[in-house]
């Protein structure tokens, strides 16, 4: 068995051809430089035709996360912020399923990436798993029991959007004060330095264009020990930690995974957080959920739509 998994972002389309053990075997990767729902049909459909040449036959149907929220029934786009007006209502599924005539099923686009990491990834075997993704937003998503938790309107797993400085902390993209999002993805760390820049006149990292002032430039120069970089780092670990450690309260699972951009400092992110959510944790035993590093990077997405195609959708029980 094996399917098109689809992952759409604000930046680019990938669809893969992958086989029901996980292995991908071919990408066709397009960049995404105009955001209207017309524009990016095309290019899914260009990605999508490229994907299906390389299938061959028996492809089961095509799964694709998609950012924003989703009807799960008909495939259509409630409403994503990432992508604007146009995509309101926006009929994703149906416009797929009637150009490539066969099954089609959209899920949120982190909700993909968490089936992926969970049926083929880091999370494979436990029951309780929680993956947060630290890029330019945070994304992620919950699985409780083997069941991916959706919610009543397919709402669940914002875990980017519980406030955690809600009277002294960064404005977050939806509105709120001090979302974890805010505070916390690769975005947040670019503001815990940005907000320091005053204390450290002759740090490294003012050398360049602010716009080059990038999560990724941050996270090396703390490495190296610059002092501004270094500060900004430990602000950061702290907001991580406190919303890490909330969802510990919530959920206490066996395992959160995290993945995105800034989870690429591996070790020098898990042996900062992992002490620190430990001291925060009161109602859950030392140490009973562990924090990794997902397994996939930017392949999660498609991967968990390519699963979700292979099930028949979300919503179709146990995923353990």
């Amino acid at each position: 068995m094996k399917a098109i998994g689809v992952d759409l972002g604000g930046t680019h389309v990938l669809a893969a051809v992958i086989e029901d053990d996980g292995s991908i075997r071919s990408k066709h990767e397009i960049d995404v430089e105009e955001r209207s729902f017309e524009h990016v049909m095309e290019l899914l459909e260009t990605a999508i035709s490229g994907a299906l040449a390389d299938a061959g036959s028996n492809v089961i149907g095509i799964g694709i996360g998609s950012p924003g929220n989703i009807d799960a029934q008909t495939g259509t786009i409630r409403y994503s912020p990432n992508f604007g007006d146009t995509w309101k209502g926006a009929p994703l599924g149906a416009r797929l399923h009637q150009r490539f005539g066969i099954p089609v099923f959209v899920g949120n686009d982190a909700r993909c990436a968490t089936l992926g990491e969970y049926t083929y990834g880091v999370g494979r075997g436990t029951k309780d798993f929680v993956l947060i993704t630290l890029g330019t937003g945070i994304g992620g998503g919950v699985v409780a029991d083997g069941n991916l938790v959706l919610g009543a309107a397919m709402g669940a797993g914002e875990i980017g959007h519980h406030q955690i400085r809600p009277t002294d902390g960064f404005v977050c993209g939806c509105g709120k004060i001090g979302c974890f999002e805010a505070q916390a993805s690769g975005t947040g760390l670019i503001r815990h330095a940005t907000a320091l820049v005053s204390s450290f006149p002759r740090s490294m990292l003012l050398a360049g264009a602010p716009m080059d002032l990038g999560s990724k430039r941050i996270r090396k120069a703390a490495q190296a020990g610059d002092q501004h970089a270094v500060a900004a780092w430990k602000n950061y670990i702290s907001d991580l930690a406190l919303g890490v450690a909330n969802i510990v309260a919530f959920l206490n699972p066996e395992l959160i995974a995290l993945g995105g951009g800034v989870s690429k400092a591996e070790e020098f992110l898990l042996d900062a957080v992992r002490p620190r959510v430990d001291d925060l944790v009161t109602m859950a035993p030392r140490g009973s959920t562990r924090i990794s590093i997902a397994q996939f990077e930017n392949d999660a997405g498609a991967l968990g739509a390519a699963a979700m195609a292979m099930r028949g959708g979300l919503r179709t029980g146990k995923v353990a």
